[in-house]
């Protein structure tokens, strides 16, 4: 999901344009935006990149760090809207933000590998990346796609399916980006974890996010980040479930953002 900004009242135009090849939405992305990510000199050794396919489970991702960052404490994550707590590195609103956000910066992109910030491959910063089975994916993405206003009219499930698996849909291909995130595998800056790992063992996967950013914490506090990172407890937050943003990004009235 990207990241809103007040001024869009009317609806966006649902148009894609393309940036070396892939399509992103026309008026929260531009070509500037994503080429400023992609060359941005300000990449911090303390920095934390979330980087996922769209639908596939940011959002759960970033509420667990927001509260590992603060050691349980739910404080955050209930009075700053998501997108502000991890800023998008490609959108308009983020990419020229950015370099204003304080350490340590919890950052969340879409961008497959070729064309994410450069500087990153030269720097102690961390990427957590979060997949989930395609199957799931292009489910989510269609039932999104009906929602949000920047983004094309999916069609039919039958024609959004062959757009999925042509890579014609926002971020290309979701083969081409999880190969290429893929190949960091081994790298001690780099964790791969699935969306299936956080249904069936929350816990264990909250510890092994600790474990890989060096942040231990307490029982109490491992079992608030569990408890404050559930499906229904993000569900139940406005600072987190996206009802904050206008009809014009997101209608909530033909479906919710968090759907399961």
């Amino acid at each position: 999901m990207a990241s809103p900004s007040p001024s869009y009242s009317q609806k966006l135009p649902g148009e894609y344009f393309r940036y070396k090849g892939i399509p992103f939405p026309v008026g929260l992305y531009s070509p500037e935006s994503i080429s400023f990510a992609e060359n941005a000199p300000d990449v911090r050794d303390d920095d934390i990149f979330i980087i996922t396919y769209p639908k596939s489970g940011t959002t759960w991702m970033i509420e667990i760090l927001c509260l590992i960052l603060k050691d349980g404490d739910p404080s955050w994550i209930r009075s700053v809207p998501i997108w502000e707590r991890a800023p998008w590195c490609e959108t308009i609103v983020g990419a020229f933000s950015l370099p204003d956000q304080s350490s340590p910066r919890l950052l969340s992109s879409h961008l497959p590998i070729r064309i994410f910030t450069k500087a990153f491959f030269s720097s102690k910063a961390k990427v957590i990346y979060l997949g989930r089975n395609p199957r799931d994916v292009v489910v989510s993405l269609y039932h999104y796609s009906k929602i949000a206003g920047q983004l094309k009219d999916p069609g039919t499930p039958d024609q959004f399916l062959w757009d999925f698996l042509k890579g014609e849909v926002q971020f290309g291909s979701w083969f081409d980006h999880i190969k290429g995130w893929i190949r960091m595998q081994g790298k001690e800056n780099f964790l791969f974890i699935t969306y299936e790992e956080l249904q069936q063992d929350l816990r264990g996967s909250v510890q092994r996010v600790c474990e890989f950013l060096g942040r231990p914490l307490s029982e109490e506090a491992l079992g608030s980040v569990v408890a404050h990172s559930t499906f229904g407890a993000m569900k139940a937050n406005t600072m987190s479930n996206y009802t904050l943003l206008p009809p014009s990004l997101l209608d909530h009235r033909q479906g919710a953002f968090l759907r399961k």
